[in-house]
């Protein structure tokens, strides 16, 4: 069963799991049915891939019996064949940090109890910082196999030696280097890619948008935006190859016509101002949003939004039109222009309420319901990767979650339900579509890391995977995923895993 009625996009490998963010529109839903319960997991002698300190998303092959496995130390491919999970081979990048497997996953597992402890294993121990974390972050694999990733300025194709036999190793086939094209004070520690529906990339920069020929690499054409903007999270793409991109002060819709990227109103590009307020303690990057842009709504006779929370203090969610704003439409009090369709405060239960309810994570968003959670801490540390190292343990966590709906009849927000004691310290959440369930990582004193799912319509707990208190139960900044007979994937600090429930 398809959720969202996104359409697949025939030039990725697969509809689910070939781009960061599960799909398309970035949804962060799942089709896959996830049972009910409590299972406690040693994550040192569950099958894992060791690797990290970020692995984002373990991508779909276009062989249904093997996937990618992607980090900023190397690049893998896993035979899952048989309910198995296990490297076949591995491409260490040259340029990457060179930290020794045993050494990399000795200190992945260790749990740090004070920010000192996390800041010496990540600057002195594997000689990292938080730039570190934008190597290989956001990528995607195509029809043909290939997978392309982000790295500093260049992107990279990667490919089998030989497909009938991955043993055979991983090569990289072609790369650019856009170095020589950024625009001067345009700051990159990676550049953020996804997929057109006629298969051309969508490679977006800290503060400009290009399409690239799949094939050659070849610039097609490129969008600037201002010198006093910076976009730090993913696109989303919608089948007709318009393009959402959120900066940390404007919403924008670019659209693909085929031979130009488009700005016009004519061709259905819009921009939106949001509100936007102070650069968190911890955690999230920016002052703006910390959401990918989120598609909502499929329908041709009903509301068509896309979805971010803004970047104020106490976060609100917020809807865009889409398309053509509709005749119905009435302006929305607060709201910064007439293209937001709604936005409503996010409370997440907390009272009082924390100086920040803010999140680094998408809104994950099922037909016209969406989930948020808030993970700003009160203290945190300025490099990202040792913050994520200390959340937690070292770092008392924020909490709360909240889900709401979208009223297609009243053309506004509501709230459905509200937690304040679940914890996500960075992981993207993730819902199984015909599980109903919700699932975000956190940590808990009494338990350690879990990964903890909420019945979509009622917010009760129903299932908790307690890992215990090493760090290997951290996500870091990661997304939770399932496979297609509901054994979770976990991407940990230390590589991806497979836990079988």
């Amino acid at each position: 069963m398809t959720y969202n009625k996104t359409v697949p996009n025939p030039f990725l490998s697969a509809a689910t799991y070939a781009v960061t963010h599960i799909d398309s529109s970035q949804s962060d839903v799942v089709p896959y049915e996830v049972k009910r319960g409590t299972f406690e997991v040693d994550l040192r002698t569950t099958p894992r891939i060791s690797a990290g300190p970020i692995s984002i998303i373990t991508l779909a092959s276009t062989d249904p019996n093997y996937m990618w496995g992607v980090n900023p130390q190397s690049i893998s491919y896993i035979d899952i064949k048989d309910n198995g999970f296990k490297e076949v081979t591995k491409f260490k990048d040259p340029s990457s940090k060179g930290v020794p497997d045993g050494l990399l996953d000795k200190v992945l597992a260790e749990t740090y109890t004070t920010l000192e402890d996390a800041e010496k294993a990540v600057k002195k121990d594997l000689g990292m910082d938080e730039r570190d974390i934008f190597s290989n972050l956001y990528i995607l694999v195509d029809k043909d196999n290939t997978l392309f990733a982000a790295h500093n300025k260049q992107i990279r194709a990667y490919k089998l030696v030989d497909e009938k036999n991955p043993a055979a190793g991983i090569k990289l086939d072609r790369e650019v280097d856009f170095t020589s094209d950024v625009a001067k004070g345009e700051e990159y520690y990676a550049m953020i890619i996804n997929l057109t529906y006629d298969g051309k990339l969508v490679v977006v920069g800290s503060q400009s948008v290009r399409i690239v020929d799949r094939e050659t690499l070849e610039l097609l054409d490129k969008v600037q935006f201002g010198a006093d903007e910076t976009v730090t999270n993913s696109v989303a793409v919608d089948s007709d190859n318009g393009l959402y991109i959120a900066s940390d002060k404007i919403m924008r819709k670019l659209v693909w016509t085929g031979t130009k990227l488009s700005t016009e109103a004519s061709d259905g590009a819009w921009a939106s101002e949001y509100s936007y307020g102070d650069v968190a303690p911890s955690v999230k990057f920016g002052k703006g949003t910390g959401s990918t842009p989120t598609l909502m709504g499929f329908d041709d006779d009903n509301d068509r939004l896309v979805v971010i929370t803004d970047g104020v203090n106490q976060m609100n969610i917020v809807a865009f039109w889409r398309d053509e704003i509709p005749d119905y439409a009435v302006p929305v009090p607060g709201a910064k222009s007439n293209r937001i369709a709604g936005q409503h405060k996010i409370t997440c239960g907390l009272d009082p309420k924390p100086a920040f309810i803010q999140s680094e994570q998408s809104v994950v968003v099922k037909d016209y319901e969406a989930f948020v959670v808030n993970n700003v801490r009160e203290e945190g540390s300025e490099d990202h990767l040792v913050d994520v190292f200390a959340g937690g343990p070292a770092l008392k966590p924020a909490s709360g979650c909240e889900r709401l709906e979208w009223d297609t009849t009243k053309h506004a927000w509501k709230s459905s339900w509200t937690r304040n004691d679940v914890i996500s310290i960075s992981m993207v959440p993730v819902v199984s579509g015909p599980s109903n369930i919700v699932f975000t990582n956190g940590y808990y004193k009494e338990t350690g890391w879990e990964v903890v799912g909420l019945d979509w319509n009622t917010g009760e707990t129903v299932f908790r995977t307690i890992f215990g208190f090493d760090n290997l139960g951290n996500g870091a900044y990661a997304i939770i995923q399932f496979f297609e007979n509901g054994d979770l994937l976990f991407n940990s600090l230390g590589g991806p895993a497979r836990v079988k429930l």
